[in-house]
């Protein structure tokens, strides 16, 4: 099942300079970290308030998706991302409705404990759609 709205990712070839922006906005940098089997930097970016967070994600390597779509266009939303109860579940829920899965089996997150898998909608919106699953450390497996 779906929880809710985890986080909304931006592409950036310039992490440095969206992060002033996000600043500038209010709000702050809470965590980072690589994505290392998607070849990517990602910085994490809460609300003052709280609430879903703002990813930046920029490529580490040269032969990453990112790095397709940021020569295809400009930098911006990337993808948007809702947490899930069980991820496994949801990915195959969500590839029997029509989605495209463009992750077959999860891989790990750019945070601790979070485990990811990318899916596309085509249609209506042309949208990549990232489940994202936290494991607790109190929380068996």
């Amino acid at each position: 099942m779906i929880i809710g709205l985890d986080h909304v990712g931006l592409a950036t070839a310039d992490p440095a300079g969206a992060g002033s922006l996000l600043a500038l906005l209010g709000l702050s940098l809470e965590d980072q970290g690589t994505a290392a089997d998607y070849g990517v930097e990602c910085e994490f970016w809460t609300p003052a308030k709280g609430g879903p967070t703002v990813e930046l994600v920029s490529p580490r390597d040269d032969d990453t998706a990112v790095n397709g779509r940021l020569a295809r266009k400009e930098q911006g939303l990337y993808h948007v991302a809702f947490e899930v109860d069980h991820l496994e579940g949801e990915l195959d829920r969500l590839g029997r409705e029509g989605f495209v899965l463009v992750d077959q089996e999860p891989r790990a997150g750019a945070r601790s404990g979070m485990r990811v898998a990318f899916l596309y909608a085509r249609r209506p919106a042309g949208l990549l759609i990232e489940l994202v699953e936290y494991r607790r450390p109190d929380v068996p497996s």
